[in-house]
């Protein structure tokens, strides 16, 4: 992606022949590698989390913050999944310049979303075994 947009200023800039539908491809790839990345993310645990406030309570209550955020995140996310399905499976349209189907880039978005979906399970049985051991 950074050697297609290089190219594509240098083209513009030396020559004034910019790389046709360079900003499409870059467009698509960046939804891929951005959505294909979040549920790794999540694993790893990559993400912003601000524990300064829950830092300072027990660790019972923790635990019990940690599966209210665990199941309201696999709620909104489980919505995302659905409606991406249900959006990306209608979708007909294909790009301006290169002629892609849009269709794979959006049912992308429900992939994505059912990984992280399975993330969520597997924190939310950690959280709870954790809970029901103290």
């Amino acid at each position: 992606m950074m050697l297609l947009t290089a190219g594509d200023v240098i083209g513009r800039v030396i020559w004034a022949r910019p790389i046709p539908g360079a900003v499409e491809l870059s467009s698509y790839m960046l939804a891929v590698f951005i959505l294909m990345g979040i549920a790794y993310t999540y694993q790893v645990k990559g993400h912003v989390r601000v524990s300064m406030l829950v830092s300072r309570l027990p660790e019972q209550a923790q635990s019990i913050l940690d599966i209210i955020t665990i199941l309201l995140s696999l709620f909104i996310i489980s919505i995302l999944a659905w409606q991406g399905w249900v959006v990306g499976i209608e979708e007909r349209t294909v790009s301006d310049m290169l002629r892609i189907p849009q269709l794979p880039f959006r049912l992308l978005v429900s992939i994505a979303a059912l990984f992280l979906c399975l993330e969520l399970l597997i924190d939310l049985t950690v959280s709870v075994e954790k809970l029901i051991r103290r």
